[in-house]
């Protein structure tokens, strides 16, 4: 998950939630924030000279490998400061979702974008058509 965080301090404690197989109001799975869900519990940072700085880390399963205040795609207009920027990744091998019919995967949060891999046996229905683009922005 890309997560470029809208708010200067703690950007965690968003609720993952997964809907199974017809859930509506109620989700089959829930998490307790985003941090642990990614294997961070308490944050992703350690203390040098007394002051908190994050630090990334990778597993195989899951990990915190990208963290960045600096943007320098555009250093020349706007310099290369920034909003936290964070790389997150979790696989769920070892610990699958299973669902017959559907899944809604939601996150307790603004700001972010993510990508979902599924694996699926034919023969399949088709997939429904995609909103226009300009639908899909969350704000």
């Amino acid at each position: 998950m890309a997560w470029a965080a809208l708010e200067r301090y703690w950007w965690g404690e968003g609720e993952i939630k997964f809907y199974l197989d017809g859930d509506e109001e109620w989700p089959t799975l829930c998490g307790t924030g985003t941090e642990d869900y990614f294997g961070g519990a308490w944050c992703f940072y350690e203390k040098e000279n007394g002051i908190p700085v994050e630090v990334s880390y990778s597993t195989p399963y899951l990990g915190y490998p990208y963290y960045s205040k600096s943007d320098t795609t555009l250093k020349e207009k706007f310099g290369e400061d920034s909003v936290p920027m964070h790389g997150l990744y979790r696989w769920h091998l070892p610990d699958p979702i299973h669902f017959e019919s559907d899944l809604r995967v939601t996150i307790q949060q603004i700001g972010l974008s993510s990508v979902a891999y599924w694996y699926q046996m034919e023969p399949h229905a088709d997939f429904p058509i995609l909103l226009p683009v300009h639908r899909r922005w969350p704000r």
